[in-house]
């Protein structure tokens, strides 16, 4: 089946939008990229959070109080990293060691990371294409008033406390779409490519730093629509707030809109932001109004078709 559906997504907020397009497209017509800038080695395991978000997400297996991780988990394994003093500030849950083993294993045979996503996804019964931004590395560092810190490090132990100064994706200067992606962006098929709610600094950026991913996007003849990670002022999850606060960036719709000038057509922002619809169409960027804030599967659901909608109200792409 054609891929005719192109999302952009991290973790968590990308993974609920992602979860609703497989109900409003048909699943097999959706591709959803994923930010691989957060991956890293913990306990000599390749551990890939945003892949793996989206992976269980969409298999429905996933943590439905958390987001990320799997549903009905145990934790005898990091219980036992305890008892021997290791450092358990990054919690793998036995099912999800499972899938950290599998894969370290399967990487250091020679399967690529995309391949390996692609086998877990058949196995899972996953109709949709997940496919890692590349196959080389790419790491995402925050520079801090504490020197630059790996991702993790920042994100989980030290919770996003450190002031961000700036941020770095440190080898994408020597990465590549994967090819599967390639294919996807430059066949000529595609009728809208969806950028999910997810972190565009810390989620959406790292995808877009891969060299031909962006340039490939805005010629790829389909409309690039966004779906906004703020409301009124604040984020709907995590530290974009926050980061955009530090690096001197005010936080509001029109801001995500400036962010992403010249690689969307149209921006949906929640209907509190109405007031802001001129200053985002200044952009030369339309605007959809609408409850962007996923509270329920329904809304997740019902918010996708929203975008399906307004990406075919828009046509083919006129940046």
């Amino acid at each position: 089946m054609t891929v005719r559906y192109l999302a952009l997504s991290g973790g968590v907020g990308g993974a609920k939008l992602a979860f609703g397009l497989t109900h409003a497209v048909p699943a097999g017509e959706l591709a959803v990229v994923v930010n691989t800038g957060d991956d890293f080695e913990h306990f000599g395991l390749h551990v890939s959070p945003d892949l793996d978000t989206l992976l269980y997400t969409l298999a429905g297996i996933n943590n439905p109080t958390t987001g990320w991780g799997r549903d009905a988990e145990t934790w005898s394994f990091m219980r036992a990293l305890e008892e021997v003093g290791a450092a358990t500030w990054f919690r793998l849950g036995d099912k999800d060691l499972a899938l950290n083993v599998l894969r370290t294993h399967a990487l250091r045979s020679g399967t690529t990371l995309s391949e390996f996503m692609a086998d877990m996804a058949k196995r899972w019964g996953v109709a949709s294409h997940i496919i890692p931004m590349s196959d080389e590395a790419v790491r995402t560092v925050i520079e801090t008033e504490l020197g630059p810190l790996d991702f993790q490090d920042y994100f989980v132990r030290r919770q996003c406390e450190p002031v961000a100064q700036s941020i770095q994706f440190r080898g994408a200067s020597d990465a590549a779409p994967v090819a599967e992606l390639q294919e996807i962006m430059t066949a000529g098929s595609l009728a809208a490519v969806i950028i999910c709610p997810s972190n565009p600094y810390l989620s959406i950026d790292p995808i877009l730093s891969v060299p031909g991913i962006r340039d490939a996007l805005g010629w790829c003849g389909a409309p690039v629509v966004a779906v906004s990670p703020v409301v009124s002022g604040d984020s709907l999850k995590g530290p974009t707030a926050k980061i955009m606060n530090e690096l001197g960036i005010v936080c509001s719709a029109t801001a995500i809109a400036q962010h992403y000038h010249g690689l969307i057509d149209g921006l949906l922002i929640d209907t509190d932001d109405a007031s802001l619809e001129a200053d985002i169409s200044d952009f030369g960027i339309a605007v959809k109004l609408s409850d962007i804030v996923m509270r329920s599967a329904e809304d997740r659901c019902t918010l996708a078709k929203t975008v399906v909608q307004f990406a075919g109200e828009l046509g083919c792409g006129v940046k």
